[in-house]
């Protein structure tokens, strides 16, 4: 599991990294495509749960924010967001009236969770790579500090505290292989790895060591909001695209709250 983990992020990373300078269409159409295959796959863990959730109604409605995002302004933006929440809402007027589903607010709910969190915290993944300064630079960095953070608490938990420090359950209900000194491990490594892409890429040092302390700490629970609902379906990954990495949505449920966040520091504090 552990050499799949790595091959995986050893192809893919630098791919993904050259991506993120490119910009335009070549980041735009690649974020979409993962950011649709964790929408089919949050969709298909909704449905075991339970809930009467829809791939045809929702997809459009997310393509359109991603679409905003990248080249459109806020305005435009909040009016396809009204629309598309209007779109779901007669989804579920349709569904009650039609007698298909007995758990119509519940399915209602699961859309609109989706739509918020693969539409509208998703498009945030173009407009940090539409700032219009040093876009690339932040949004490597970001994503470079939450792949590290995760990357740090695994191996920190899983090979390298247990005999010095044991091993104390982070979240034993919701993931019981996190541990407190995974967590602790990745904010630490995380944050002085971010400090130290910061210098390299010449960004300022105050506010990367503000992003990379506050990614490490808060993006794992973007991790754990998905595991919920794993727990929830009865899954132990939301899909199989990446051997040894789980499914698109295992893969971006940190990340998508990291650039969101990183997007509004940046916007509000440079």
């Amino acid at each position: 599991m552990f050499i799949q983990r790595a091959l995986i992020s050893l192809t893919l990373g630098p791919l993904a990294l050259y991506l993120i300078y490119l910009g335009g269409l070549f980041y735009f159409l690649p974020i979409a495509v993962i950011l649709g295959l964790a929408t089919a796959e949050y969709v298909q863990l909704t449905r075991k749960v339970g809930w009467q959730t829809s791939l045809p109604i929702l997809i459009p409605a997310v393509i359109v924010l991603w679409a905003a995002a990248q080249w459109l302004n806020w305005q435009l933006s909040g009016a396809l967001m009204a629309i598309s929440l209007l779109w779901i809402m007669a989804y579920a007027l349709w569904l009650y009236e039609r007698n298909r589903s007995a758990t119509v607010l519940a399915d209602w709910g699961a859309m609109v969770a989706g739509f918020v969190l693969l539409g509208w915290i998703g498009g945030h993944f173009f407009r940090l790579r539409g700032l219009e300064e040093m876009a690339w630079q932040w949004t490597m960095l970001v994503m470079l500090s939450t792949w590290i953070t995760d990357s740090a608490a695994y191996l920190v938990g899983k090979f390298l505290t247990g005999r010095l420090f044991g091993r104390h359950q982070l979240v034993p209900r919701l993931s019981p292989n996190k541990t407190v000194e995974g967590y602790v491990g990745g904010i630490v490594l995380g944050t002085a790895v971010t400090v130290l892409l910061a210098i390299i890429l010449q960004l300022p040092l105050i506010m990367a060591l503000a992003i990379g302390l506050f990614v490490s700490v808060v993006s794992p629970l973007g991790d754990l909001g998905i595991s919920l609902l794993k727990r929830q379906a009865g899954a132990k990954d939301s899909g199989h695209l990446f051997p040894g990495h789980g499914g698109a949505l295992d893969r971006i449920d940190s990340l998508v709250w990291s650039v969101t966040m990183a997007y509004y520091f940046i916007v509000l504090v440079a």
